[in-house]
């Protein structure tokens, strides 16, 4: 009867895994509610802010005019109504997209490679995608302009991913360690065929080719935008879909099959996921580096590697990252914008040296 009475023994294994999950759900809840602030302050902000100032009601007001509700805060010029909408809107949600699908890209990356140092441009998506606008831009006649250019660059970042994923395929299946020496040959290649291109084209080709590697959301319009909705959105969807199987398969690919994970096949649904997140990203914004690095990592250490979390982190960061930082491109130097892949490499640049750093000195290298 006394026995009965007893309270129940706390068992430390179990209190500790209480107390690291209520942590880990602290962490994400503060961590989510900081990158919602950051998101809604950012789109705010590069909307209102630039040649044509604008307040944050009449941002507002001409957002919630544009979707059939009025109010008293829209903008009394119809200019300034029409600038928002056709000028900064689209170049806002432009950068949502592609910072959000890069992040993602780059997510999927490491997870596929069990490499948090691993990013889209592993797999030859970005130079390839450099040489298929390259050579848009050049050949001219139907592929001139902006959207033939796009197309070029999105077919030629997904061929070139599909290219080392064949070449890289042996025995019905393929290694990391192969992968990433055969995406070292393909990049190498597709920069050769730039340097090519780049030498073939006349002095205003150069300049745009020059122009479109160093990144830029200028000028983007909502049917561009549309069309990197589709590809970002669906391809995003699909890895949120596979986030459980790149659990399974941080326990490693002999363990993972033994779960009953299809490894190959959820390789092969990956790199194909990254080349169209990576592809549709740069299409119409250019290269911009580190952007699938730097975001995804950084929310790993925060997070931990639960992929359902940190797809979900890296998709926010990723947004959040690209905002601000066009929002910086615009208004650092009066009158003038600087590219926005320049302003990624000089935040992933250092980042990036800092994760080799800190890794190399947990293996006991540099002090």
């Amino acid at each position: 009867m006394a026995s009965a009475m007893e309270a129940p023994v706390e068992v430390p294994g179990r209190a500790s895994e209480r107390a690291s999950v209520s942590r880990r759900r602290l962490r994400s809840g503060l961590l989510f509610g900081a990158l919602a602030v950051l998101l809604v302050a950012g789109v705010i902000a590069s909307a209102g802010v630039g040649q044509l100032t604008v307040s944050v009601t009449e941002v507002i007001g001409a957002l919630l005019r544009g979707i059939g509700i009025d109010t008293p805060w829209a903008p009394a010029s119809e200019i300034t109504y029409e600038a928002l909408w056709q000028i900064r809107f689209p170049r806002v949600a432009m950068s949502l997209l592609v910072g959000a699908a890069l992040a993602v890209a780059g997510a999927v990356m490491q997870a596929v490679f069990g490499n948090p140092l691993a990013e889209p441009g592993v797999v030859g998506v970005s130079s390839g995608a450099a040489l298929g606008a390259a050579l848009g831009i050049v050949s001219g006649g139907v592929l001139a302009g902006v959207v033939g250019t796009a197309s070029m660059a999105f077919i030629g970042g997904v061929g070139a991913t599909l290219l080392v994923y064949v070449m890289a395929r042996a025995g019905g299946r393929t290694e990391v360690v192969t992968l990433l020496l055969t995406g070292i040959a393909v990049n190498a290649f597709a920069g050769a065929g730039l340097a090519l291109v780049i030498f073939v084209g006349d002095s205003a080709a150069r300049e745009q080719i020059v122009f479109w590697q160093l990144g830029s959301l200028n000028g983007s319009r909502w049917n561009e935008v549309a069309v990197v909705a589709v590809f970002a959105v669906a391809s995003s969807a699909i890895a949120f879909a596979l986030a459980r199987r790149y659990d399974l398969l941080a326990l490693g690919e002999r363990t993972a099959g033994h779960l009953g994970l299809r490894v190959e096949r959820l390789r092969i649904v990956s790199i194909i996921l990254v080349a169209v997140l990576t592809g549709a990203a740069v299409a119409f914004a250019g290269i911009i580096s580190f952007v699938g690095l730097v975001v995804p990592h950084a929310v790993r250490m925060v997070l931990g590697p639960a992929h359902k979390l940190l797809l979900t982190g890296s998709l926010l960061g990723g947004a959040v990252l690209l905002v601000w930082a066009d929002l910086f491109a615009r208004t650092a130097v009066t009158g003038a914008e600087l590219p926005i892949g320049l302003l990624t490499s000089l935040i992933g640049g250092p980042f990036f040296f800092y994760l080799l750093r800190r890794a190399r000195s947990r293996q006991g290298g540099w002090a």
